[in-house]
């Protein structure tokens, strides 16, 4: 399951997550590891646009708790990857950067959780795609110790 932070006005528009480059670019991280598009449950913390696109609220968040809580349930996931900050700090309930997030096993109850960068930051700073790549290697590694 990956869980990002909101529809961006493509996504709004056309009802589907992560479309556009970034989505693209996503694709082709799921791709790199064996993984697609369909193999994968895409949510968001908040369920509809900001305005302006500005940073969900922590009240906004809240309200949509509920919603994505039976998401996780229902899709009962065997990871989770938060992809970006805002993701990664709801889910995790902290404050700390992405940057000291990542690059560690998390869980959300007991379902482990992996935070990594957001594709669209990734876009803007390709020479961070290194980590991204370390972060989806240690996922599927996961994923591998808990299929076994």
């Amino acid at each position: 399951m990956i869980i990002g932070e909101a529809p961006g006005a493509e996504e709004d528009r056309r009802g589907e997550p992560f479309v556009g480059r970034a989505g693209k670019l996503l694709d082709e991280m799921l791709k790199a590891v064996g993984e697609s598009r369909d193999s994968v449950f895409i949510a968001n913390i908040l369920k509809c646009r900001p305005p302006n696109n500005r940073d969900p609220k922590p009240a906004e968040a809240g309200a949509c708790r509920g919603y994505l809580e039976r998401q996780i349930e229902l899709v009962d996931p065997e990871i989770i990857l938060a992809v970006g900050r805002i993701a990664a700090q709801t889910l995790l309930g902290s404050d700390a950067p992405v940057g000291r997030l990542r690059g560690k096993r998390h869980a959300l109850g007991d379902v482990p959780l992996v935070v990594t960068y957001h594709p669209a930051y990734l876009l803007r700073s390709p020479s961070q795609k290194y980590k991204a790549w370390d972060d989806l290697c240690m996922a599927r590694n996961i994923m591998r110790e808990r299929r076994a």
